[in-house]
C-alpha cells in the first residue's frame, strides 16, 4: 500500500490548501456540498490534507470558536481499504458541534447526515508526554460515556477519497453525549458491545473491538499523533473513539438510540427539516 502520508507532486502547495479551504468553507456556510477538494491536493497526500483541515479550524478558532476535544475516524479496516489507507484520520471537535443539551439535533445544520455509536473519553490529564502507551493512556482518561457522533461531508454524494474527508475535518458533523460517566475501572472498552435503533429498529450493532481492536489503542494512536502535529490532547478534552457499528442515515425526524453494555445508552431525534436550532 503506498505511503500516503508522505507528499505528492502538487505545484503550488499553498495555493492548493487555501483554495481547497475555501471551497470547504463555502459549502458549510452556503450549506451545499461541493465538488471533493482532491483534484487540488491529489488524492493521496495526507499531509497536504492535514494542512486544510488546520486552516479550516483556524480561521473557525479566529472566529471565536472554542476547541474541545477530538475525534478519530477510519477506526474500521473495511473502510481504510475502501479509502486506501492502513491507519486512522482525525478531526477537531468544536463546542458548537456538542448538541447533547438540545431538544433535537438541528438538521438544518446538516448537509447529509450519518450516525455511528462510540465511546467518548473525557480525559483527566494531558497527553503531551514522549513516552505514550496504553498504560499511560489509560490512567490519563477520567470516564467514558456513551456517545453518537453524527459524521456529515461538505462533499456531495460522500464521493471521498482520503484527502476529502480529512481535509474536511475528517467529516465532522456533530456529538451527543451520554448522561452516564462511567471509569475504566467498571468497563473495559474493547469489551463493549453495541446496539443501535433507528426509529426502534435494530440498525447497526457491533462492539469495542471493532474500533483498532480496542478503543484505547485509537485513542493511543490519537495522543501520538496529536502529539506529533504540536497539539497535543490536553485535561478535559472529550475523544470520540470511533465507530463501534456500521453507519446508519439519519434524515429529518430519525430518531436514534444506541445501548452499549456497561455504559449505558444515548438517544438523539433529529428535527424536521423546517424546525429551527434551539435558541
Amino acid at each position: 500500500m503506498t505511503d500516503v502520508w508522505e507528499p505528492t507532486a502538487v505545484a503550488n502547495r499553498e495555493t492548493a490548501v487555501a483554495e481547497a479551504a475555501a471551497r470547504l468553507t463555502r459549502a458549510a456556510h452556503d450549506h451545499k456540498p461541493c465538488a471533493p477538494v482532491r483534484d487540488l491536493l491529489g488524492p493521496t497526500d495526507i499531509s497536504l490534507a492535514y494542512a486544510v483541515q488546520q486552516r479550516v479550524i483556524g480561521d473557525r478558532i479566529a472566529a471565536g470558536a472554542r476547541v474541545v476535544g477530538r475525534k478519530i475516524g477510519l477506526t474500521s479496516e473495511s473502510v481504510q481499504r475502501q479509502v486506501g489507507v492502513d491507519r486512522p484520520d482525525f478531526g477537531v471537535l468544536l463546542e458548537d458541534m456538542d448538541v447533547t443539551g438540545l431538544s433535537a439535533v438541528p438538521s438544518d445544520r446538516l448537509l447529509q447526515p450519518r450516525v455511528e455509536a462510540e465511546i467518548a473519553f473525557v480525559l483527566a490529564s494531558d497527553l503531551d508526554h514522549d513516552d505514550l502507551d496504553v498504560e499511560r493512556v489509560r490512567a490519563a482518561v477520567g470516564h467514558a460515556v456513551a456517545a453518537l457522533e453524527i459524521v456529515d461531508s461538505r462533499v456531495a454524494d460522500w464521493d471521498i477519497a482520503i484527502t476529502d474527508t480529512v481535509a474536511d475535518n475528517a467529516s465532522s458533523g456533530l456529538f451527543v453525549l451520554g448522561q452516564q460517566p462511567v471509569g475504566l475501572d467498571a468497563f473495559e472498552p474493547r469489551d463493549v458491545t453495541m446496539r443501535l435503533y433507528a426509529d426502534g429498529e435494530l440498525a447497526s450493532e457491533g462492539s469495542g473491538a471493532a474500533c483498532l481492536g480496542d478503543p484505547l489503542s485509537a485513542l493511543l494512536w490519537l495522543a501520538r499523533t496529536a502529539r506529533e502535529f504540536g497539539d497535543p490532547l490536553r485535561a478535559g478534552q472529550v475523544v470520540l473513539s470511533g465507530a463501534l457499528g456500521p453507519l446508519v442515515p439519519t434524515p429529518p425526524g430519525t430518531t436514534v438510540r444506541a445501548e452499549m453494555s456497561g455504559l449505558g445508552s444515548v438517544t438523539a431525534t433529529f428535527s424536521p427539516k423546517d424546525l429551527k436550532e434551539d435558541g
